[in-house]
């Protein structure tokens, strides 16, 4: 291995790649990752010096806080590669606030802008022949910071780990989707956590989804705490309501995940002229749209699958199938979106940063 310095980061190479094992065309989304990955610990108050290194396991104390206490957020992003060979991030400050948010929810240190971004930037750039050229293809991008602590002291840990891994992938095709509304279950709830990306926030979903898949359901619509009687997020996307041409989402808040796809999605809405209400939609309104006809689409916005459409949805054990429609809203958003990421047309919102 050879050792360099670059900005501050000491990157040490891999003696060798393991591009050449991979099989781009056949990827299992966030099951593949690049050579090296990106470091930077933080311990007695302050963060050590950055590092970029071989992709390998570590090991980890049993008693390390993050294993008892849960103290673990993360993001999701994704780089994309242009005809001209040059790499784009969509949108990074967005995320990189975001993140620091969650962290100060959960207790732990904010990460310094220049650690972040840089390390991101340079991690890219070493391992830029994995980002593959074409419309579908990116570098999903999973920043993520874990208490590293030791001892079973229910406090937060004094030490914890910042990383970023990359892995390649193709276009998520999530198929035919039937959702269920959530009549007890809730995502979140009012003074928690929702807002954050915790990671615990995933791990609390995966019961009441496994019981809904079970009965032939992909995805769950959650519905607020307090009556279920509010929608608020699908699966672990944000969601969309189309009632005759008007598009409708719920407000962000405590509860509900400011999504950078939704926030995206909301301004492209509004330069095409689409109508845009953003306020918390009743299931009794669903209900009633999709009984009279006027409700012509449900989707799901987030960084994987970028938009999700959702084909019908159930609710008090009555299924109502949504109609199909050729030049949907969820299309005509979804292209326009990954056309800007993928430079084919021209980004005037500014929301593309080369590396």
């Amino acid at each position: 291995m050879s050792a360099t310095q670059t900005n501050k980061i000491e990157i040490i190479k891999a003696p060798t790649s393991k591009i050449n094992e991979v099989d781009f065309e056949n990827l299992s989304f966030g099951s593949v990752f690049t050579d090296h990955l990106f470091e930077c610990d933080f311990k007695n108050g302050e963060w050590q010096k950055p590092v970029i290194k071989p992709y390998a396991p570590f090991l980890l104390d049993p008693s390390t806080r993050v294993f008892h206490y849960g103290q673990a957020i993360f993001e999701g992003m994704k780089a994309y590669k242009d005809d001209k060979d040059d790499v784009w991030l969509f949108r990074p400050d967005e995320n990189y606030k975001r993140f620091n948010k969650s962290a100060v929810r959960m207790a732990m240190p904010e990460v310094p802008e220049e650690i972040f971004m840089n390390g991101l930037n340079q991690l890219l750039k070493l391992d830029e022949t994995w980002i593959k050229k074409g419309k579908g293809n990116a570098m999903y991008i999973r920043p993520f910071m874990i208490a590293t602590g030791t001892g079973v002291i229910a406090n937060p840990s004094n030490d914890y780990k910042f990383m970023i891994i990359l892995s390649p992938v193709t276009s998520y095709y999530s198929g035919d989707v039937r959702v269920l509304i959530a009549e007890h279950f809730s995502r979140a709830a009012n003074g928690g956590i929702g807002a954050a990306k915790a990671a615990g926030n995933y791990a609390a979903q995966f019961y009441p989804t496994t019981l809904a898949n079970k009965e032939g359901f992909q995805q769950v619509i959650w519905t607020d705490d307090a009556t279920h009687t509010k929608l608020e997020e699908a699966g672990t996307m944000n969601v969309f309501f189309r009632i005759n041409d008007t598009l409708f989402t719920a407000p962000t808040s405590e509860r509900i995940l400011d999504g950078v796809t939704r926030k995206t999605l909301i301004d492209l809405a509004k330069s095409e002229g689409i109508n845009v209400e953003i306020r918390s939609v009743l299931v009794s309104e669903l209900v009633e749209a999709a009984k009279n006809e006027t409700l012509k689409e449900i989707f799901g916005a987030g960084t994987a699958a970028v938009v999700s459409p959702i084909s019908g949805f159930s609710y008090q054990d009555v299924f109502y199938e949504l109609p199909k429609i050729e030049n949907s809203m969820a299309l005509q958003l979804k292209t326009k979106l990954e056309n800007i990421q993928n430079k084919l047309e021209e980004d005037t919102f500014g929301w593309t940063v080369k590396i």
